[in-house]
């Protein structure tokens, strides 16, 4: 979309600090001098995910005002996607960029009906900002989505009026909900790490970014003609042992593909059945390469 625009895209990745023990989705750094290198006076946008997927990353608020610093200084408007804003494992806390001084008139944040209220199939999301930036969303919204259903903006509408009327109870959805998935994410984690995987724990979110290399002597992955090891792995994986899991490399640039090549993406957003079953399937086929 930035190429059909006329834009030049330049990426930075998320890259894993040095660990033998236990990684999170905190030990995922951007390198600062990398970063600053990018911006320059042709520099118009940044555009930031946090809670972050695949990695599950929360940024923290140092981690953010470097990116604001950078923004004000060269001028740079900001596109936050923020859809994970509710799954956020405690002790972290999602902060938005927009709250940090000097960037609520220069930030469009977007949110999501299906991520908040876990409603992914309709589709329907949200952004706000300043003005004068929605105005000029609103003319590309109007041209390109033109509207949503409309049924569904009035079910979205009545989950937040139900939500926030009870936003100071441990009922409330936006927070029952990372405190019902804190358990699960545990649980995939042991599972994985039981069987041969290197988990990264997330912060935020409902993915698993586990690092499958100790695996590689037991899968043959010669049979698949995939370009990148992480799609050969996934598809392989998929069809020995009968678990899905997403190559993490789909969220790369060409140039960054590389570091997401040893991954595989798991998804703990399950019924506890379906995590039970991930753990049988995992036993089995692991007892099958032994």
């Amino acid at each position: 979309m930035i190429k059909s625009a006329g834009g030049v895209p330049k990426f930075i990745a998320l890259k894993p600090k040095p660990s033998e023990g236990e990684m999170t989705s905190a030990d995922w750094v951007l390198d600062d001098k990398e970063l600053a290198s990018l911006f320059s006076t042709r520099t118009k946008m940044l555009i930031l995910n946090t809670p972050h997927n695949p990695v599950g990353k929360v940024f923290t608020a140092q981690e953010l005002q470097t990116l604001a610093d950078l923004c004000k200084k060269h001028n740079v408007l900001c596109i936050s996607d923020e859809v994970y804003e509710w799954m956020v494992y405690k002790p972290h806390k999602h902060i938005r960029i927009a709250t940090l001084p000097g960037m609520w008139e220069r930030t469009i944040t977007i949110g999501s009906a299906g991520k908040t209220f876990s409603v992914t199939g309709w589709k329907t999301g949200w952004a706000y900002g300043p003005a004068n930036l929605m105005k000029n969303l609103q003319v590309v919204h109007q041209n390109c989505v033109y509207t949503c259903c409309t049924p569904i903006q009035e079910a979205v509408a009545r989950s937040f009026e139900f939500e926030l009327a009870r936003y100071n109870s441990p009922e409330c959805y936006f927070f029952s909900l990372a405190e019902e998935l804190i358990s699960k994410r545990d649980y995939l984690v042991k599972v994985l790490r039981e069987n041969g995987f290197n988990p990264t724990i997330p912060d935020g979110g409902y993915f698993v970014m586990a690092d499958w290399t100790k695996l590689e002597n037991k899968i043959d992955l010669k049979q698949e003609s995939d370009k990148y090891k992480d799609y050969r792995f996934t598809k392989k994986f998929a069809k020995e042992a009968g678990i899905l899991t997403i190559p993490p490399t789909a969220f790369y640039s060409e140039g960054h593909k590389n570091l997401g090549e040893n991954y595989a993406r798991f998804c703990f957003i399950k019924k506890d059945e379906n995590l039970q079953l991930t753990e049988k399937l995992l036993k089995e086929w692991n007892a099958k390469k032994n």
